[in-house]
């Protein structure tokens, strides 16, 4: 597998890979599918230096991608970021999540980042499982604050200090 900066031209896959994931219910607040157009900005807002946006492909196929986002957008926040972990339904339980965070915690501190976090559904097991297996901890509970159809949903926010 091969871990690289996301390029434009990743845009489609991505968005296929997190649409997928909409469908389920279990990793995104967003509801409805979204268009490569209507992710653009977002894709925009991720640089090399400070928020990478990374794939993880295998045989010319993207498997998984990882975003580094704004936590809060003022400055005292600057050394925190969100991380967001989606991977292709195709290579599910093949290690692609577990690499692309182990290459978060590595690069962490070179990107000036002290803190990391996951906003976790809690009813996300998996995702949950694969953060603490990295070392990240429950830094805080918001019971019920999403809702999803007819569920109102938990967030789980999971936290690790990184060394800078």
């Amino acid at each position: 597998m091969n871990l690289r900066d996301a390029a434009e031209s990743d845009l489609p896959a991505i968005v296929e890979i997190y649409n997928a994931a909409i469908l389920t219910r279990m990793a995104t607040a967003q509801l409805e599918p979204v268009t490569v157009a209507e992710r653009r900005p977002w894709f925009c807002a991720h640089t090399a230096d400070v928020h990478p946006l990374w794939v993880m492909e295998e045989a010319g196929r993207i498997a998984g991608w990882l975003s580094f986002s704004v936590f809060i957008p003022r400055a005292a926040y600057r050394v925190t970021s969100e991380l967001s972990v989606y991977v292709h339904n195709d290579f599910r339980q093949r290690g692609v999540g577990a690499a692309l965070l182990g290459e978060a915690l590595a690069r962490a501190p070179a990107l000036g980042l002290t803190t990391l976090l996951g906003l976790i559904f809690g009813h996300n097991e998996p995702s949950l499982r694969l953060f603490a297996k990295f070392g990240f901890e429950r830094w805080g509970h918001l019971p019920q604050i999403a809702q999803m159809e007819a569920n109102a949903r938990d967030l789980v926010i999971m936290g690790r200090r990184v060394s800078a």
